[in-house]
Order: structure tokens, then C-alpha cells, then sequence
């Protein structure tokens, strides 16, 4: 009965943990992305490729301008304004990444895109937008 006791205790912490919202150590992914700059380097192709991308999968809550006004987001969620001066998610293309590809918790109305968009889909969509808020 006692060796137990351990595996009690863990099930216990990691459910605790899990009902008052504690964090889990950052993924391994996390972490490469804190530091990994775009590996697709900001090309005409690329920013052609971001703004396909962008429009099948994008524009419908973000706008066609990426302003936030697009059509079809959630009810009583505000998309993000992604060629302002202010990024709400984080302004480094390793940031904004992440937002694409694990979305906005806790609501997730910034779905996850992973598993549906490739990450090279999403170094381009990166690429597109940081051409179009430059351009504006």
C-alpha cells in the first residue's frame, strides 16, 4: 500500500496544477522559437505565398487590410489589428509564429493552425504582413 503513496501524490499534484491553472514548463518548442528569427527569408515569392495564404485562411476575421474587421470572426471577439504599430501577442516574427500555430488561449478565438497550415505557410503569412504594414 505505501509505494502507492508517490504515485497518489503526483496524480494529485498534477491535477491540482491543472484545476487552479498552474503553467506547464515551456515546450521545447517554446524555447527554439524564443530565439529563432523567420528561416524564410522576405522574398516576392514569399510574400506572394503569405498573401495566398493569408486570404484563404486569414482574411475572413482579420480584414482584407489585416485591420481586424473582418467578417467572419467570432462572435464578441475583436481580431487583431496586424499592421498597426502595436502587436497585441508579441512583435517578434518567433512570436507571431507561435500565435499562428498554437493560437490565443484561453478562449482561442485565434484558433490553432497547426496540423492545417505548414510552418513555411506561416513564415510567409509573416513575411506578407510585415511587407504590408510597411507599405501603408
Amino acid at each position: 500500500m505505501m509505494r502507492f503513496v508517490p504515485a497518489i501524490a503526483v496524480l494529485c499534484a498534477v491535477g491540482l496544477s491543472v484545476t487552479i491553472g498552474i503553467s506547464p514548463a515551456p515546450t521545447a518548442l517554446a524555447a527554439e522559437l524564443a530565439v529563432q528569427d523567420n528561416p524564410i527569408a522576405s522574398s516576392e515569392e514569399s510574400i506572394a505565398a503569405g498573401r495566398g495564404t493569408y486570404g484563404r485562411f486569414c482574411r475572413s476575421c482579420h480584414g482584407i487590410s489585416a485591420d481586424g474587421r473582418g467578417m467572419a470572426a467570432p462572435p464578441d471577439s475583436r481580431p487583431a489589428n496586424l499592421v498597426d504599430e502595436e502587436w497585441d501577442h508579441g512583435d517578434t516574427d518567433a512570436a507571431i509564429f507561435k500565435v499562428i500555430r498554437e493560437g490565443v488561449p484561453p478562449k482561442y478565438d485565434m484558433d490553432t493552425w497547426e496540423g492545417r497550415i505548414t510552418d513555411d505557410d506561416i513564415w510567409n503569412v509573416i513575411n506578407f504582413l510585415r511587407d504590408l504594414a510597411a507599405n501603408q
